[in-house]
């Protein structure tokens, strides 16, 4: 068994794992202090991860990386964070999560906003974020951060959260939190844990109460960008 401690949205957890891959992967994200919880992993977990793979042939160390994180996110809502599906920048200190059905173009929508406020744009994480969500809401950065391998080890304010569409013409809108309570629930890690669960449907409520939320309708011009930070700043 390999050790490691990782800081993760604010807390330290120590990783037991077979493959040495794990602690690669996780290896920006090292810390030498006290853990708050540990997580091990057996063959077991690998081949649980195996059968909920679409991609044939995966190597056992790529498989076991998902399942650390699987068993991270199942304890992290006692600590008032979940993980999230979504693409994170920062822009001026302050954080924008990008949710959408997969394949629509988060990544690529976000890429956008890079080529706009160039430095003053920062990756958060382009796939996984861990949210934190207490009196205000922060996005955190994991390794979790999806093929094009974009993240920071920081924490940022989140402004706004913003459902995704392709549109022709570059449009967003305030929506409700029933309007987009569907999708946040889609797009949040739900732990098998029952009372988890329950936790995590507590602080994506309380989360909805705490942010913008918006609709986007957006093309691949980079003036759909311009469109949604102006948008969320003259409505957040």
């Amino acid at each position: 068994m390999l050790t490691n401690k990782y800081e993760f949205a604010g807390k330290i957890v120590e990783v037991n794992s077979l493959n040495e891959a794990v602690h690669k992967y996780c290896a920006a994200y090292l810390s030498d202090a006290p853990a708050d919880f540990s997580v091990t992993t057996t063959q077991e977990d690998i081949e649980y991860e195996r059968n909920r793979s679409e991609i044939p042939g995966c190597p056992d160390g790529y498989l076991e990386e998902l399942a650390v994180y699987r068993k991270i996110s199942e304890k992290m809502p006692s600590y008032d964070t979940v993980l999230f599906h979504g693409s994170v920048v920062a822009v001026d200190g302050e954080a924008y999560l990008f949710m959408a059905a997969s394949g629509t173009g988060k990544s690529t929508h976000v890429a956008l906003w890079r080529k706009l406020f160039g430095e003053r744009a920062v990756m958060v994480n382009d796939d996984k974020p861990l949210l934190h969500i207490g009196d205000t809401v922060t996005a955190c950065g994991t390794p979790y951060d999806g093929k094009h391998k974009l993240s920071n080890r920081i924490a940022v304010p989140l402004k706004a959260i913003c459902i995704l569409e392709r549109a022709d013409k570059n449009t967003i809108v305030p929506v409700t939190k029933n309007e987009a309570y569907t999708m946040l629930l889609q797009q949040v890690y739900r732990p098998n844990d029952v009372f988890a669960l329950q936790k995590t449907l507590e602080l994506i409520d309380k989360m909805a109460d705490r942010v913008g939320l918006f609709r986007l309708g957006c093309n691949m011009d980079i003036e759909a960008a311009k469109v949604a930070y102006d948008g969320m700043n003259r409505h957040g």
